[in-house]
């Protein structure tokens, strides 16, 4: 991991001994670290679901590992986590039951509404992408201390809880 960035006095930026310009720059160097992270994950997300079925679109493999992870759960769950339209959760719904990674069954508490849960073959592709995945991370932070890839992890779910906290504007 690299060390904390200073200004120009010596002081570290965030701590109340660095200067507002160099605040705004470490905050500038984030978003730009940020923005590769955002295509990383892009890219990465449309690999796997590649890898779990070719015709598998990336919005879809979220909405999959979604149900896999929580499910059985109603498609208007599925909306809502999202934050997308009924109508389009259904047509990415229709696509994964179409290629035989959703199982839909009706709702025993209210018939009108359907369950959907990854069905068996779903979860064995899901599992075979995360364990391939977590190989290659494994490979690729190899030189990292136990210590500091637990730090980043901390680090990372620190940024995150925070940005919940204040949503966007």
């Amino acid at each position: 991991m690299t060390a904390p960035v200073t200004d120009p006095a010596g002081a570290s930026a965030g701590t109340g001994g660095g200067s507002d310009r160099a605040r705004r720059e470490t905050l500038g160097r984030l978003e730009a670290e940020v923005g590769v992270l955002i295509r990383r994950i892009k890219r990465v997300l449309g690999e796997r679901a590649h890898a779990v079925h070719p015709d598998l679109q990336r919005g879809a493999y979220l909405m999959l590992s979604y149900v896999a992870d929580e499910g059985p759960v109603r498609p208007s769950a599925i909306a809502e986590k999202f934050d997308i339209d009924k109508g389009a959760i259904s047509r990415q719904v229709q696509q994964l039951v179409d290629l035989g990674l959703i199982d839909r069954t009706h709702d025993p508490l209210d018939g009108r509404a359907s369950l959907l849960a990854a069905s068996a073959d779903a979860r064995r592709r899901l599992d075979d992408v995360v364990a391939q995945r977590r190989d290659w991370l494994d490979v690729r932070l190899g030189e990292w201390e136990d210590a500091e890839l637990v730090a980043f992890v901390d680090v990372l779910h620190r940024y995150n809880t925070a940005l919940d906290r204040h949503p966007p504007q």
